[in-house]
């Protein structure tokens, strides 16, 4: 199939964003060349959890956006320690999640992102009562997710500028998810909670101190942003084209229609607090990517927060591709949102 390349800038843009040794990137079509079918018609997305930053894709495989585009996307939700193993067997196609694709790949797997549907964190570090600075946790516990996320990798980017030590300055208590985390920490076993909107949000209503505020710092970190197998990246870019095309028209309805949005999200989470819902898609609107291109600070955030030195040597372009993203957002999203996206 010969395809169409969307832009002249678009050959450039490839080569900065591909690592030296890996296949050439994709040919992308042009939104205004003739819709090219999408390679593979039927796509498998796995979602690392169904909340608010999700509704987007919900809305496009409800409202039949993904459908206008040719393609049949199947949802599902899988955990980040099986999203790698998952993507690298190919029993799914992409994946909307965190750190995946730089912990896998710089443990062997060949998988980048290739979209950035979200980046700006809303992590915030709380503390007890009494606790009100960074400094003020050495020695102390922190209530975090799993080793190597979000989490853990902002503390040790906070922990770097005051000169301390994660490992050696504090304890880190590990949880599967937030909610977990907020139980250890709200029964007063921990002495401090790291953790995304809306579980901070309950803290912060309790009336435990805000220590750091990421979302206000301007924290990047890729997440949840869209990831897959370099491989599958570079067979199928019409349909990871198509794909982003229908989360576009998706997010577009999110945006414009808050309360089907809403709706949408009560239906999957089953949750009925009217407040929480409200604060949920507030947070979300406020942290959705209109760019759908992936910003590298993100990624060397990521490389920082690891520390390891596999991690600090590593080029941050070997773990993303904006070959599609490019072409998707200066040509639609630029269309959907004039006044948010430059073409």
């Amino acid at each position: 199939m010969i395809l169409t390349i969307g832009l002249a800038a678009l050959e450039g843009a490839c080569s900065a964003a591909s690592p030296a040794g890996s296949p050439s990137p994709p040919a992308v079509a042009s939104s205004s060349a003739k819709e090219t079918r999408p390679e593979k018609p039927r796509l498998t997305v796995a979602l690392a959890a169904d909340e608010a930053s999700a509704t987007p894709v919900r809305l496009a495989q409800e409202l039949g956006y993904f459908a206008k585009r040719g393609l049949e996307v199947d949802v599902s939700i899988v955990s980040a320690s099986a999203a790698a193993q998952a993507l690298t067997s190919g029993s799914i196609d992409m994946y909307q999640g965190g750190t995946t694709p730089v912990t896998a790949d710089l443990a062997g797997a060949d998988l980048i992102y290739v979209a950035a549907t979200v980046d700006r964190s809303t992590l915030a570090l709380i503390g007890t009562k009494g606790i009100t600075t960074f400094e003020g946790l050495r020695g102390k516990s922190v209530a975090t997710t799993s080793p190597g996320a979000f989490g853990e990798i902002a503390l040790k980017l906070t922990a770097k500028k005051y000169g301390m030590d994660v490992s050696k300055d504090m304890k880190l208590l590990y949880h599967p998810h937030s909610t977990a985390s907020l139980t250890t920490f709200l029964s007063g076993q921990a002495d401090a909670i790291i953790a995304p909107s809306p579980t901070n949000t309950v803290a912060l209503n309790k009336g435990y101190p805000l220590i750091i505020d990421y979302f206000k710092e301007g924290l990047r970190l890729p997440g949840p942003a869209l990831s897959t197998g370099r491989a599958f990246f570079t067979k199928n870019p019409q349909a990871i084209r198509a794909y982003l095309l229908g989360y576009l028209d998706g997010l577009k309805r999110a945006v414009d229609d808050p309360a089907l949005a809403k709706q949408s999200q009560m239906k999957r989470t089953q949750m009925t607090d009217q407040a929480a819902l409200d604060s949920d898609y507030e947070t979300a609107l406020k942290t959705w990517n209109k760019d759908l291109r992936i910003d590298p600070v993100s990624i060397k955030n990521v490389l920082e927060g690891l520390g390891t030195p596999q991690a600090l040597a590593a080029d941050p372009k070997r773990f993303y591709d904006n070959a599609v993203a490019d072409v998707v957002t200066r040509e639609y999203a630029a269309k959907l949102f004039p006044n948010e996206v430059k073409s």
